[in-house]
């Protein structure tokens, strides 16, 4: 099956992003003035990265992908397990999770497969009180 002509533009632009997010790396170091500043060409590139984010999971394939139970999955998607329930379900009780559950689903995906690979401070910092 090829894939339809909005999923390549959107690979291909991603893509562009982030070589552009490269180049940028390489000839500035980091920000450190204030945030209130205006926005760079880095800032607005991910934002726009972040802003077309498809990233989501169904609850059928996290849950044949890790032993979790449906009380886990609803702590995850801030959801019932009652909801999670309805997911699962088949027939005439089914429904179907809101784009929000799913990409809960995908980014705890994510930080599964991915957590040795995370540094301790970014650890620390998704731990850590809410900034304001």
């Amino acid at each position: 099956m090829m894939p339809d002509k909005r999923s390549v533009d959107h690979l291909v632009y991603c893509q562009r992003a982030l070589d552009r997010l490269a180049q940028i790396a390489e000839s500035q170091s980091r920000r450190e003035d204030s945030y209130l500043s205006a926005m760079t060409e880095r800032e607005e590139i991910l934002i726009n990265l972040y802003s077309n984010c498809r990233l989501s999971m169904t609850p059928q394939a996290f849950y044949r992908k890790w032993p979790v139970n449906q009380a886990d999955m609803g702590k995850i998607c801030c959801r019932s397990s009652y909801a999670v329930n309805r997911w699962l379900a088949q027939g005439a009780r089914y429904r179907s999770p809101s784009s929000d559950s799913l990409h809960h689903l995908a980014l705890m995906d994510f930080l599964l497969e991915n957590f040795e690979a995370i540094p301790k401070e970014l650890l620390n910092q998704l731990c850590s009180k809410v900034v304001r």
